[in-house]
């Protein structure tokens, strides 16, 4: 084996990439935690381990890295949930061509898959720092809002309306359904907002696959009490 090739740094390319996705992973965390205004040029660089002029040169400004940023955001969750939406935004699509309507019992079945996906997505460690960029631009919406809305959260809501919409049996755009949509994903995404609270009422050290399973089961739960008739959970 040539060790003098084994031993070759990676080629110019290959490492400005790598420092580029360091300074958005850092950047992701720096910004959800202080905002874009609280956010100094110097935090943000000494997170990534990389020199001041580096924002200039891979950004432009500490503006595009925060554009930027919203756009790696976009990535990592598409990374999870990417297959999912396109297979069953897929199916629909069939189903509106061919002018069939979507069964009740499907619609349970995508809608269960999407909420345990999202269960598993929003729980993790990986989604503190998600979670606090996201709720920053819900307070104080920017550009970055703009993107991350248009980008995944539109798409995935929409998508939602449709489900519950065929469930129970009512206009995807109407009020009801656009309301009972975001009731639903708030009460899994609740697990994320208040977690400490969750952790303190729950009497969980932390939450490990055993109670991710238990918050994929209570996501199913959800789903079959949908469009329960009056004098049951509704």
């Amino acid at each position: 084996m040539n060790q003098k090739h084994d031993a070759e740094p990676p080629p110019a390319s290959a490492r400005a990439e790598l420092a580029r996705q360091k300074m958005l992973t850092a950047a992701l965390d720096v910004f959800g935690r202080y905002g874009f205004d609280g956010a100094s040029t110097r935090q943000l660089t000494e997170a990534a381990g990389v020199n001041l002029q580096a924002i200039p040169y891979y950004f432009g400004s500490k503006e595009g890295l925060y554009i930027a940023t919203a756009e790696f955001l976009m990535a990592r969750i598409d990374t999870h949930v990417g297959d999912m939406r396109a297979r069953i935004g897929a199916h629909l699509l069939t189903l509106d061509a061919a002018g069939e309507r979507l069964a009740e019992a499907e619609a349970r079945r995508f809608l269960t898959e999407i909420l345990q996906t999202m269960v598993t997505l929003f729980v993790g460690k990986e989604s503190e720092s998600w979670a606090r960029f996201l709720i920053r631009e819900q307070m104080e919406p920017t550009e970055a809002f703009t993107r991350v809305y248009q980008g995944i959260m539109r798409p995935m809501i929409e998508m939602g309306r449709r489900l519950i919409g065929a469930i129970l049996r009512e206009d995807p755009a109407s009020e009801h359904v656009r309301l009972r949509t975001f009731n639903l994903l708030g009460s899994i995404l609740v697990f994320r907002v208040t977690h400490a609270a969750v952790l303190a009422q729950m009497e969980w050290d932390a939450i490990g696959p055993e109670q991710v399973e238990t918050l994929r089961g209570l996501a199913a739960e959800l789903v079959d009490l949908l469009g329960s008739p009056k004098g049951g959970a509704a």
